[in-house]
């Protein structure tokens, strides 16, 4: 909790000018806190009389009980999902850094040939707890089963993907566990003090913090995908494979899943497409988006969006790339329309090649953008679509 010296605060408001989350004020001239303090101990650093500081009941573990780095293996629809990949590239240099070996966490009703693909993109042993009540995914099943996992084990950090999945249930874990999570992860290191160094987007992805958990375990982190590189797989690599079994009871769940539906954001695969035409508030309307479509499919690519044109209701959010939408890695993105605010650069920075057209010279997306177009998007979409569909016939 926050401790305020009352005899030692003079009310001068520096705590108050750089509370981020606008938790502490002054009133009758001494700092008073609300329950909007996250204990970030921005306050304690800015108070020049000392009359701040944070006290903090912890329970002390013994950090080298924990070992080895685990990746929670997500499947669906019979196959890996692209971000487990990445995660074991990523947790393979990890592993290396630290001596440990690497794991994967396969929960399923029918595993068939997934722990060996697992162990060929890199994993050193794949704990698989097999189970009819693990068919379909709910938070309470999946969450005691990885819980339990880790308990027994006690791995000394636990990655995810920052799919709805993985946000749905990790931070259910992080919580049963008693320790601390980061989110939306674009970078994952291990420091000189041994500590997993977690960095993500914050404030509004105008700053780029590094977070650590150096006096609990595991360290768990979720990873947005498409920011990690994935090993090329390799049949020929050996690891073990460990049956593991969860109590009946752990795995009964207080939700039903009645039907399972592949929604469209499944079907489009953007985050997987070469190329990637995307388009924003500059369309105007929601008829700017055929331009856009049109030539996304002479391009063999996939549509994607702003937030800004996604709030507007010009196209779903299976289409949003972005900070709160997808990250894409495409070897070709196109912006079309977009200004190029930080929230959406984060999500396509990674492309290959960015080709920007706006008609506003001094948009932000060229400053990230190979090519820029300044121009009447609605008179060089259509030469473009020309110019292409004549070079294919």
């Amino acid at each position: 909790m926050l401790i305020i010296d009352s005899e030692a605060c003079i009310g001068c408001g520096l705590c108050e000018d750089n509370c981020p989350f606008d938790a502490i004020h002054v009133e009758n001239g001494k700092a008073v806190v609300n329950d909007s303090c996250t204990l970030c101990g921005t306050c304690v650093d800015h108070c020049e009389v000392e009359a701040l500081s944070i006290e903090r009941d912890e329970e002390s573990i013994d950090l080298s009980d924990w070992s080895d780095i685990w990746v929670y293996a997500e499947y669906r629809h019979g196959k890996i999902a692209q971000v487990t990949n990445e995660l074991l590239g990523v947790g393979r240099e990890l592993a290396a850094q630290r001596g440990v070996k690497l794991a994967a966490v396969l929960l399923c009703d029918k595993a068939g040939d997934a722990p060996g693909q697992l162990i060929a993109a890199g994993a050193d042993i794949v704990y698989t707890v097999e189970d009819p009540a693990l068919a379909d995914f709910t938070d309470d099943a999946y969450g005691n089963a990885l819980e339990d996992l880790a308990r027994k084990h006690k791995p000394e950090v636990i990655l995810a993907g920052a799919t709805a999945i993985g946000r749905s249930f990790i931070p259910r874990v992080a919580t049963t566990l008693g320790t601390g999570l980061t989110a939306d992860c674009t970078s994952l290191t291990i420091g000189e003090d041994g500590h997993l160094h977690q960095t993500r987007p914050a404030f509004g992805g105008n700053i780029m913090a590094t977070i650590m958990c150096p006096k609990h375990r595991p360290q768990m982190a979720t990873v947005r995908p498409m920011v990690m590189k994935a090993n090329t797989p390799d049949p020929d690599r050996r690891g073990e494979v460990i049956a593991e079994t969860i109590a009946p009871q752990r795995l009964q769940s207080r939700t039903r899943v009645v039907r399972s539906v592949l929604a469209e954001g499944e079907q489009l695969n953007l985050g997987e497409a070469d190329v990637v035409v995307s388009g924003g508030r500059g369309l105007d309307t929601p008829e700017g988006f055929k331009l856009v479509e049109e030539l996304a499919s002479l391009l063999d690519g996939a549509v994607g969006a702003s937030r800004a044109a996604v709030d507007s209701g010009w196209i779903g959010y299976p289409h949003q790339v972005g900070q709160t939408g997808k990250t894409v890695a495409s070897k070709l993105y196109v912006a079309c329309g977009i200004s190029g605010a930080i929230q959406h650069v984060i999500g396509m920075k990674s492309s290959e090649t960015i080709v920007a057209i706006n008609r506003d010279a001094k948009a932000p997306i060229f400053d990230v953008a190979d090519y820029g177009v300044v121009g009447d998007l609605f008179e060089i979409l259509p030469r473009v679509i020309a110019k292409l569909k004549e070079r294919r016939s």
